[in-house]
C-alpha cells in the first residue's frame, strides 16, 4: 500500500466535526491517524444557462469495484488498484458525488426543484449516472499523479420512462505536488469540471 507524503498530525481528533468546503480534519482509528477529506460543489456557470421549471432527482452514482469506496483510489499502473494508505473522502465516493451535484444544481439558481430519491418522490427527470474514474494515476512518467474523473450520465424522462438523453463527463488534472493537500486539490479541480459540464448538459436538455 502506498502512503500519501503529507506529515501525519500529532493531535487525535476526538470530536467529530462538521466539515464545509474542500478541507480535512483528522481522526484516529485502528490503523493509526486518517485524515478526512471532502470535495466542494460547483457556484460558477455559463452566463446563457437555460431555466427550467421542472423537477429533478439525482440517483446516486453507480461504482463497481474499489471506487465504491470512502477510500482515496490510485493507480501506480492501468491494471492496479491501490490506497492511500492514511487518507479518506469523509463519506463514500458516490454518495459525496451525489451531494455535490445537488449542491451545484442548486447554486445554479436556474432549476426548479432538485433532491435526492428519498426527498422528491414525483420528479419529471432523473439524473442517473455511473463513476467510471475517480482517482489519481501514477503511470504517466512524472512524479506528480494525474486525477482523472469520468461519470457516465443518463437523464430519464420519467413522463416517457425512457432515456430522454445520455452522455459522458470526463476530466483530467495534474496535481502541482505530491503532498496530499496538493493532490486533493486536483480532486477537486477535475470534478469540479465534470460538475459543472453534468449541470449545463442537464439543463439544456429540458
Amino acid at each position: 500500500m502506498i502512503k500519501s507524503k503529507h506529515a501525519i498530525p500529532t493531535i487525535i481528533v476526538t470530536l467529530l466535526l462538521i466539515i464545509t468546503g474542500c478541507g480535512t480534519i483528522s481522526i484516529s482509528g485502528d490503523k493509526g491517524v486518517v485524515d478526512l477529506y471532502n470535495l466542494t460543489p460547483k457556484s460558477t456557470f455559463s452566463q446563457n444557462l437555460p431555466h427550467v421549471d421542472w423537477k429533478l432527482v439525482v440517483a446516486e452514482p453507480i461504482a463497481t469495484g474499489g471506487l465504491d469506496s470512502k477510500r482515496i483510489v490510485l493507480r501506480p499502473k492501468p491494471t492496479e488498484l491501490k490506497y492511500f494508505a492514511d487518507a479518506s473522502w469523509t463519506e463514500r465516493a458516490p454518495q459525496m458525488i451525489q451531494t455535490l451535484l445537488i449542491e451545484s444544481f442548486t447554486n445554479s439558481g436556474h432549476i426548479a426543484a432538485v433532491g435526492r430519491d428519498a426527498t422528491n418522490p414525483r420528479p419529471d427527470y432523473i439524473l442517473k449516472s455511473e463513476l467510471r474514474e475517480f482517482q489519481a494515476e501514477y503511470f504517466h512518467g512524472s512524479d506528480e499523479p494525474i486525477i482523472r474523473v469520468r461519470l457516465d450520465a443518463m437523464l430519464i424522462d420519467q413522463a416517457q420512462k425512457d432515456v430522454a438523453v445520455s452522455e459522458s463527463f470526463e476530466a483530467a488534472v495534474t496535481s502541482t505536488g505530491t503532498d496530499m493537500d496538493s493532490i486533493i486539490v486536483a480532486f477537486d479541480t477535475a470534478l469540479g469540471k465534470v460538475l459543472r459540464r453534468t449541470v449545463e448538459w442537464t439543463l439544456s436538455k429540458h
